[in-house]
């Protein structure tokens, strides 16, 4: 079965680089500009659009983007507004649009009609956070039903059994998780992310990407060393924040050019 965001990571490799992968909240400062930055991103380097729908009770998420949620959700955002933001950015963009979001809303939604009306808008599939693969026999069903990819997430503290059922259960690439806590930039990359990756592939992961905590073009340099992909948020959060569409392009092209510098994924 294809996997959109597996193509995506292998089309970069065939560069000889690693993949860009690049986070926004939709509905962030509006659904309008958050709609145009998603492409934007795309049209600045970024291979993945990660795609993440505010949510009022965030377990993962650092001060700017729950600031940016927040704000979100003032201004009115509802998971209605999810599908037809994805298909306009995926026709658009033209990268696959993965979204990233907490479990609660898709039960909420009803686990086959969001998959379905996804799959509909053209997007590639879910990245879920807070649920591990033994509690999501609905979605794996789902996803399988519907060819959508299921990112499951690993993290440092992951058991060898853990990490089995994670990569047996994923499909696009695994999300890697460089160091425990909440997302946002560390001036280090923790030196677990490396040691994380290197036992995901004795285990059988044949795409690990790593985030939280990336933020500069060479610690995306750095990370695709020895990883295939580098998922940066708060500083693309910030950089729209900040700067807007002008200067959300103007920090994507300069963390795209880091993945130039990713010799492992590149020379795999």
């Amino acid at each position: 079965m294809s996997s959109p965001l597996a193509d995506a990571i292998d089309a970069a490799r065939a560069t000889r680089r690693g993949a860009f992968i690049g986070y926004l909240p939709l509905g962030y400062p509006d659904l309008r500009t958050s709609i145009e930055a998603a492409v934007t991103l795309a049209q600045s380097g970024a291979d993945i659009i990660e795609l993440g729908p505010p949510y009022s009770d965030p377990v993962m998420d650092g001060p700017v983007i729950q600031e940016a949620t927040q704000a979100a959700l003032a201004a009115g955002f509802t998971l209605r507004d999810l599908f037809p933001a994805v298909r306009e950015i995926s026709e658009r963009g033209g990268v696959p649009v993965a979204v990233m979001t907490y479990w609660n809303p898709v039960v909420q939604y009803g686990i086959d009609r969001f998959a379905d009306d996804l799959l509909a808008a053209g997007g590639a599939g879910l990245i879920t956070p807070d649920i591990t693969p033994d509690a999501a026999g609905e979605w794996i069903a789902a996803s399988e039903r519907t060819g959508l990819d299921r990112v499951f997430l690993a993290a440092p503290t992951s058991t060898d059994e853990r990490l089995d059922l994670i990569v047996g259960n994923t499909t696009g690439f695994v999300y890697t998780v460089s160091t425990m806590g909440i997302t946002g930039e560390r001036a280090e990359l923790d030196a677990a992310a490396r040691s994380l990756v290197a036992r995901l592939r004795e285990h059988g992961a044949a795409r690990s990407c790593v985030g939280i905590g990336i933020s500069t073009p060479e610690q995306i340099a750095q990370t695709l060393d020895y990883a295939d992909g580098a998922i940066v948020g708060t500083a693309l959060v910030r950089a729209l924040r900040d700067g807007g569409l002008d200067g959300l392009a103007q920090t994507a092209r300069a963390l795209a050019a880091g993945t130039a510098h990713g010799a492992r994924a590149a020379n795999a």
